[in-house]
């Protein structure tokens, strides 16, 4: 069974349906181009065009990214800068993304946040209910201090 080879035209198209479907990063594309079997050349090519025809726009997919991550996953700010981080997007678009985060919303989610997840706890100890608070927030990212604070506040 033979791969199936592309265009630079085909391979152009295939690429404008995939960024028009949702928001991508430089990495993503370039990673299913090499994945189309595309030289390297056709690759700096496509994604010139992709750039020159706004299909593909980092400081777009970090504002999406952050908002989207934020308000379906919960995720806090360490999590939101790691992630993108991951995805090779530059300080200058991380920090637009996170611009995106209204600081009073920022905290009235995290505070909502907590006040669920102290009443699903069902550990009776209170440092081991404390950990289970504390690990639970700090995997998703929230600023250490934040949780710190909330699980001294909460949990007595």
């Amino acid at each position: 069974m033979t791969k199936k080879t592309y265009t630079v035209k085909e391979a152009t198209k295939k690429l404008e349906h995939y960024c028009a479907y949702q928001e991508r990063c430089h990495q993503e594309v370039r990673q299913k181009l090499i994945a189309m079997a595309m030289i390297p050349e056709a690759i700096d090519v496509i994604i010139v065009h992709l750039l020159e025809h706004n299909y593909l726009n980092e400081t777009r997919f970090a504002q999406v990214f952050v908002s989207g991550k934020f308000r379906i996953k919960h995720w806090g700010r360490r999590r939101l800068t790691l992630e993108l981080k991951k995805r090779d997007i530059s300080v200058y678009n991380i920090n637009k993304g996170l611009a995106e985060i209204d600081d009073i919303e920022y905290l009235e989610v995290f505070n909502q946040l907590a006040e669920k997840r102290v009443e699903t706890i069902k550990e009776t100890q209170v440092y081991k209910k404390r950990k289970k608070f504390i690990d639970y927030f700090l995997y998703r990212g929230w600023e250490s201090h934040l949780v710190y604070d909330k699980a001294q506040e909460l949990i007595k």
